[in-house]
């Protein structure tokens, strides 16, 4: 009970349905499947260094690409906020170096997203209204 008056609520996701949370499957996927994920691991001192390793890599090396292709620790740092502008004038010189490289259309960078959430929480007034008491 405390946990629902909290705001968290039970997955009903089902069995062996990876669509729980996008965020942690995508993380998931790419530790399953990035080239050093162990066969196995001989002790759980082995897997608390092996993760602290990939969480590190994960943090501060690899792009993502909700996030405009930066790492988390540079959006969560403040670093990433003129990082879309200067990508920016250097697909332009790209761009007008090597047209004839760029068949489809003038490149451009993506840019940062306003938030990203794991579970995204609802407008006060609409949880309100679902809510049987409207509170």
């Amino acid at each position: 009970m405390l946990l629902a008056d909290m705001g968290v609520t039970k997955t009903h996701s089902r069995p062996r349905v990876s669509n729980d949370n996008p965020y942690s499957e995508s993380q998931f996927k790419t530790m399953k499947y990035g080239p050093d994920f162990p066969d196995s691991l001989g002790s759980l001192e082995d897997a608390g260094a092996w993760v602290r390793t990939f969480f590190n890599w994960y943090n501060h090396e690899h792009y993502h690409r909700s996030l405009g292709l930066l790492t988390p620790a540079t959006v969560y740092y403040g670093q990433a906020a003129d990082l879309p502008e200067k990508r920016q004038r250097v697909l332009d010189a790209a761009y007008a170096a090597h047209p004839e490289r760029f068949v489809k259309k003038h490149p451009t960078a993506q840019s940062l997203p306003d938030a990203v959430w794991i579970n995204r929480p609802q407008p006060l007034l609409e949880a309100s209204a679902e809510s049987p008491l409207g509170v």
